[in-house]
């Protein structure tokens, strides 16, 4: 295969595509929706067989548990799949919609419309979930995109592709609205992130080096984040029933998404009470404990953590721990360590709270809430493109909005100006 021209003619297909998504009515990007997740649930076993084909390269291919956890589909996965489509269908359509209107001095009236961004890129690793989360939300959006998925995925990937084509043409739509990229020759990420010329914004999901890859030679703006270094800290007013079920979840549910809590703070004022507790519980969870010397005094069975286990996304069944004098230390040492993704606070003190909301500089701030929420379907978008801890178009789980952009609408009646 010639990967540059193949490539090429992806994007002439995605760009030609665009044009009829964005004047695409609600209801018919709503019709393939629908349609592609009765596809899906009609195809859950041979989705499984595909899916097994991928499970069992990967793992004779020595990939790691993490990568697995998120390879893996199954019929509860596959119903989420489907439900996540049927939830964008059922979300307001956010293309055409007008804001913001002001009349100025010369009679005009000035406002804004929120419009499709164009065509999209997205590369991502393992997970053939996001292969439905892309497509859906780029269909709702009124974009068009180009998917390549990992090679640990090709198989589900495929197979996933052509009940979305059948989706998209039942609906009447073009079905180059949306491309999974048919080869796993990683020269093809390299031509994607380069065709500036019909693929309008770029987002990566994947592992740091893959991020940092795309960050240094995608020559198109890119939606990004490169760690999941999220925090949970214990306030000195925590409710301790409270902060054990939050830490349970924050860290034991699953320990390779991004979201997975990696770095626990306790307040010293209750560390003696609260944190033997926690330890016990993430301890028979079989979670390692990596601690600063007050941690290690109290939690026998802490190692000594290094400077680097603050900074680090293990996904894994790993946490440091930090003791901290109160407040004003959780806050500094959460801006200083954290890769800016999830932090939250279990605290009952209100004041606490909302210093911890306000000065904590992450995409998603919590009170009282696992980390494991920070997630588009939990936040009631239907499924997201993406976590972004940019700060610029987009910030935190990239949704519908995420993938549109405004431009400036003027009013007049034959106003000319002066």
């Amino acid at each position: 295969m010639d990967i540059k021209k193949y490539m090429h003619e992806l994007g002439i297909k995605a760009k030609d595509a665009s044009r009829s998504m964005a004047k695409a009515s609600t209801n018919t990007k709503n019709q393939s929706l629908l349609l592609i997740a009765s596809a899906i649930r009609r195809e859950k076993a041979s989705l499984l067989e595909a899916n097994l084909k991928d499970m069992t390269a990967a793992k004779a291919n020595g990939l790691e548990s993490a990568l697995l956890d998120r390879l893996a589909l199954s019929e509860k996965s596959i119903e989420a799949m489907a439900e996540g489509l049927e939830q964008i269908a059922s979300l307001p359509d956010p293309i055409g919609e007008m804001s913001d209107f002001k009349f100025r001095p010369s009679g005009i009236q000035v406002g804004k419309m929120r419009v499709p961004l164009g065509v999209i890129g997205i590369i991502y690793e393992a997970r053939p979930n996001v292969t439905v989360d892309a497509a859906g939300l780029c269909i709702k959006s009124g974009n068009a995109c180009i998917l390549r998925g990992g090679g640990e995925a090709f198989h589900c990937n495929q197979a996933l592709a052509k009940l979305v084509h059948e989706g998209l043409e039942g609906a009447g739509l073009p079905k180059e609205a949306v491309q999974v990229v048919e080869t796993t020759d990683r020269a093809a990420v390299g031509e994607l992130i380069t065709l500036k010329e019909f693929v309008d914004v770029i987002v990566p999901r994947g592992g740091k080096g893959l991020i940092e890859r795309i960050s240094n030679e995608a020559r198109i703006p890119i939606i990004k984040h490169l760690d999941g270094n999220c925090h949970v800290y214990i306030d000195e007013e925590a409710d301790l029933g409270k902060a054990t079920a939050i830490v349970e979840n924050s860290k034991t549910q699953r320990f390779g998404t991004c979201n997975t809590a990696e770095s626990l703070l306790v307040a010293k004022n209750i560390a003696a009470e609260a944190l033997p507790k926690l330890a016990a519980m993430l301890s028979a969870k079989g979670i390692e404990i990596r601690g600063c010397p007050e941690t290690c005094q109290l939690v026998a069975e802490a190692i000594p953590a290094t400077e680097e286990d603050y900074f680090t996304e293990y996904l894994d069944a790993i946490i440091s721990c930090k003791i901290v004098s109160g407040i004003d230390e959780a806050i500094d040492h959460i801006n200083h360590y954290s890769s800016q993704h999830t932090e939250s606070i279990v605290t009952e003190n209100y004041t606490h709270a909302r210093r911890f909301l306000r000065e904590v500089d992450s995409s998603s701030v919590m009170v009282n809430a696992s980390t494991r929420f920070a997630d588009g379907f939990e936040y009631g978008l239907g499924a997201e493109i993406g976590i972004s801890t940019d700060k610029l178009h987009a910030r935190g789980p990239v949704g519908l909005d995420g993938l549109t952009s405004l431009k400036y609408i003027v009013l007049g009646d034959g106003q000319v100006r002066a």
